[in-house]
């Protein structure tokens, strides 16, 4: 075998693996992934993981850097400046926090890796975290881009965000209880520091 297809099956290898731990941690939870358990999934002893990972550590970090990538993703069409749609401030902020809450509802353990520490002991590689801060300056931009360049601001808006989705994965997972209550939310922090957007709203939809 060449050294090129060598390399083409290892990466295949490689990704069989992640593949296998994504569907293992949301079977069994994040904090749960075993090696043992992911060995067996693919058909090799745990020691063999470890000629294509060095640690457990290095299979969160692959699978850290395709969450975000994922995230960049789903939020590309998100665009503000100029926004695409046409539509007002208010409305493309109701628009990024429904995708951003569906993207985490959908997928807890993913949501748990990017946005929680639920395994303490995992730092991310700098290669894999820089495509997180890439993600983070996007939302900024973004939300630049609407006026609300504040640091303060913007922590006021993850944590907004963040809190409904965990009451709705805490508290009902697979509903739509908080999610029923993304608008508003949405609406209260703009009442808060931007009301001139709700109010631009209101004005465009005057007959």
């Amino acid at each position: 075998m060449s050294p090129d297809r060598r390399a083409v099956r290892r990466q295949e290898t490689k990704d069989e693996i992640i593949a296998a731990a994504w569907d293992l941690v949301r079977q069994q939870g994040l904090a749960g992934l075993a090696l043992r358990d992911l060995a067996q999934r693919v058909g090799m002893k745990a020691p063999s993981l470890y000629s294509y990972f060095a640690s457990k550590s290095d299979i969160y970090d692959v699978m850290f850097r395709e969450g975000y990538l994922a995230f960049a993703a789903e939020h590309d069409d998100l665009v503000v400046e100029p926004d695409r749609t046409g539509a007002d401030g208010a409305t493309v902020l109701r628009r990024m926090a429904h995708r951003f809450f569906e993207f985490c509802t959908s997928d807890p353990a993913r949501y748990q890796l990017l946005f929680q520490r639920t395994i303490p002991e995992f730092v991310p590689s700098e290669e894999s975290y820089a495509v997180a801060l890439d993600v983070y300056g996007r939302l900024t931009s973004q939300l630049a881009a609407l006026g609300f360049d504040d640091p303060q601001t913007i922590d006021l808006w993850t944590a907004l965000l963040t809190g409904l989705t965990d009451q709705q994965i805490s508290n009902d997972p697979g509903g739509t209880r908080w999610e029923g209550l993304v608008d508003r939310a949405v609406d209260m922090f703009i009442v808060a520091n931007a009301p001139h957007l709700l109010e631009a709203t209101t004005r465009g939809s005057t007959p």
